[in-house]
């Protein structure tokens, strides 16, 4: 798929929300990726990582090398932060997601980006 057609939130694209662990393993963020795919409240997004890690187990895959659980500070008013739930999501995790979710059809973009 080339840049034109890689979907963006912002002026960031799938790619360009890529992060690398330690072990310089890419993941992505599920909190980065949610509006990318068209979530505006996590706990519906958080239902399609739910389903998305059920396919993974049924299709055989072992959903804690997919979906690591994390946390993430955001800010809140008057410049405190809070640590939130977060996903460090696999390419894999993420092409599940796309596939699971109720999100708008921007999804098969970022799915056929994904895999």
């Amino acid at each position: 798929m080339n840049s034109k057609n890689t979907p963006t939130i912002g002026s960031a694209s799938f790619e360009e929300l890529k992060q690398s662990n330690e072990h310089d393993a890419e993941y992505w963020s599920a909190r980065d990726l949610q509006p990318l795919l068209g979530y505006s409240q996590w706990r519906r997004f958080e239902d399609a990582i739910k389903r998305a890690i059920t396919s993974c187990e049924q299709s055989g895959n072992n959903p804690e090398h997919h979906f690591a659980g994390a946390g993430k500070m955001i800010g809140v008013g008057k410049g405190g932060e809070r640590n939130v739930d977060d996903y460090q999501l696999s390419r894999f995790a993420c092409y599940l997601i796309a596939q699971n979710g109720d999100a708008p059809a921007q999804i098969f973009k970022v799915a056929n980006t994904c895999h």
